[in-house]
């Protein structure tokens, strides 16, 4: 909407609170695809995800109409950091924390594309596998793992963020990326897989 233009999404979850359900039907539109996608990756069901994100959604409407948000210019870390604790407690319940069965339907694949990659065809092909390779061997990865990894390279967030972000310390970020990085290797050496990326 033209009226909301410039304005932060900081700004736009004031603006609810002070009552303007336009200004939630924005932010909504604003931000409902990259945390669809950040759900997604870490719980690789689209059912699952639907359900998450729309209890991820209530949770955001309560906090707002509470007055729980104060702006600190990080509007969509808060609401990641509550879509964080929603899939955990699903995991809670659901009593499983360990690896999880990838579903036919998501691997990854519409992360990245080809399209920042050389332009040769045969490096592109070579790059392509490479990270398809990459995405299959992160599909086996515990759910903290992929997450770690997920929100370091595809989110770009630092450590002392990712430790915010799923109330763990910063050491413990580091463990988790430490040790993933090591099952991809182990997986990789297991399986045959090169993962370099031809220049």
């Amino acid at each position: 909407m033209k009226r909301f233009e410039g304005m932060t999404d900081e700004e736009l979850a004031l603006l609810y609170v002070g009552g303007d359900n336009k200004a939630f039907d924005e932010l909504l539109n604003r931000t409902q695809s990259k945390l669809f996608t950040y759900i997604m990756f870490v719980v690789r069901d689209h059912d699952i995800a639907d359900d998450i994100f729309q209890e991820t959604f209530v949770k955001v409407i309560t906090k707002l109409q509470h007055g729980q948000y104060t702006d600190s210019g990080k509007f969509q870390f808060w609401l990641t950091r509550i879509a964080h604790n929603v899939i955990m407690d699903w995991y809670r319940v659901q009593k499983n924390e360990h690896i999880i069965e990838p579903t036919e339907d998501n691997d990854l694949t519409n992360l990245r594309g080809a399209s920042v990659l050389d332009t040769y065809r045969e490096t592109e092909i070579v790059n392509e596998q490479v990270l398809l390779d990459v995405k299959k061997l992160m599909n086996a990865l515990p759910a903290p793992q992929r997450e770690v990894v997920y929100m370091r390279f595809y989110q770009q967030l630092s450590f002392k963020e990712i430790a915010e972000l799923t109330g763990v310390s910063i050491n413990t970020s580091l463990g988790r990326m430490r040790y993933a990085l090591i099952n991809l290797r182990r997986m990789a050496k297991a399986h045959n897989i090169e993962l370099v990326l031809q220049d």
